[in-house]
């Protein structure tokens, strides 16, 4: 499952241990051992170490012969955004946007063709995507992800989106370059992204990049909502200033939280 390494360092039993907790979805929650090793490409023996080492550091429950995903894996994800400061930034102006616009609200990072949810508020609508913290879409498809490719120079956004998708939904097909670089060109004009219903039926969202002390766009923030209750001339019109001030703010408790004393580690 995942790309082998062929350096001197490469640890292909950490590879395994991480392809065998990539096989747990919201669609797979709990799995057999069989499944596992199907899913992760694996021997049996091989899985049932991997799935027992798990077991015993608390990554992974056991009942009855199946297996699920315990909420100690939480804390691998959790690091990261924690180093980041990214959600203790971001939730009190997402929590403010959501009061404001009765919408729901994230922020989203760029990996490889990916976008990758790093904080959410959200309102209970019937929207035709579950979306959590660390749910993956295909970049493309998402106002979150036009941002992000919009902040960086051209040929990284295309090594970014030559990369194969593992949002688990289907791919895009052959991209045309012209047409990929003249969208990016104008939301990078704009300084806002749209999607009208391009991941799924009745999906609409709008997104501005959020950035950090460096001014640099690091991560992008959003308002979702459905495309039957409100216009894109409501979402560009009454949310997007709204939006452009919470990534604003949160831009600057970053910087801040970015600049902070850090205390080095004495004697």
């Amino acid at each position: 499952m995942a790309q082998r390494g062929i350096g001197p360092d490469f640890i292909e039993a950490l590879a395994r241990g991480l392809d065998v907790l990539k096989c747990f979805s919201p669609d797979q929650p709990r799995m057999s051992l069989s499944q596992v090793a199907q899913a992760a490409d694996l021997t049996r023996p091989t899985a049932r170490r991997i799935l027992l080492t798990l077991e015993e550091l608390g990554y992974v429950r056991a009942d009855n012969g199946v297996f699920g995903l315990m909420p100690k894996v939480l804390e691998l994800g959790m690091a990261y955004i924690g180093a980041q400061g990214l959600w203790e930034m971001a939730r009190p102006h997402l929590e403010d946007l959501v009061r404001r616009t009765g919408e729901s609200s994230s922020m989203a990072q760029l990996d490889g063709s990916d976008i990758i949810y790093v904080a959410r508020v959200a309102v209970p609508k019937l929207i035709a995507l579950r979306v959590d913290i660390g749910t993956r879409f295909p970049a493309l498809r998402t106002s979150q992800g036009k941002i992000l490719l919009a902040s960086l120079p051209e040929a990284e956004a295309l090594e970014a989106l030559a990369q194969p998708s593992r949002s688990g939904l289907p791919g895009d097909g052959a991209l045309d370059r012209d047409a990929v670089l003249g969208l990016l060109s104008e939301v990078r004009t704009r300084g806002w992204a749209l999607a009208d219903e391009e991941l799924a039926p009745g999906v609409r969202s709008i997104s501005v990049g959020v950035r950090d002390g460096s001014n640099v766009v690091r991560a992008s923030m959003n308002v979702t909502v459905h495309a039957q209750e409100t216009s894109v001339e409501k979402l560009t019109g009454e949310y997007l200033p709204m939006l452009q001030d919470a990534a604003a703010a949160a831009g600057l408790d970053w910087a801040r939280w970015q600049a902070r004393p850090v205390k080095s580690l004495g004697r």
